[in-house]
């Protein structure tokens, strides 16, 4: 079974930034959902920020919600870029 979400941050262009039970940090492109039916409303940004994670799953509402093994697998590390100035 793969870490769980426990904490997520809708970030601009569609992403989320998830935190992980077991500490990873990684972003999810939400992007190629937003074609389907059931993740349009997703478009709205005002309601794709209201993302929430329960230590189970990412949802939105009770009936939108992300697999979080699909989640898990599909997305890539977070890498925070320091800026040097």
């Amino acid at each position: 079974m793969n870490p769980r979400p426990v904490n997520v941050k809708a970030l601009d262009n569609y992403e989320l930034l998830i935190c992980f039970q077991n500490g990873e940090q990684k972003i999810f492109d939400v992007k190629p959902l937003l074609s389907m039916p059931l993740y349009q409303p997703l478009k709205n940004i005002n309601f794709f920020k209201m993302v929430k994670a329960d230590g189970m799953c990412i949802y939105w509402n009770d009936c939108i919600d992300l697999c979080p093994d699909m989640v898990y697998t599909n997305s890539r590390p977070y890498l925070a870029v320091m800026k040097i100035e």
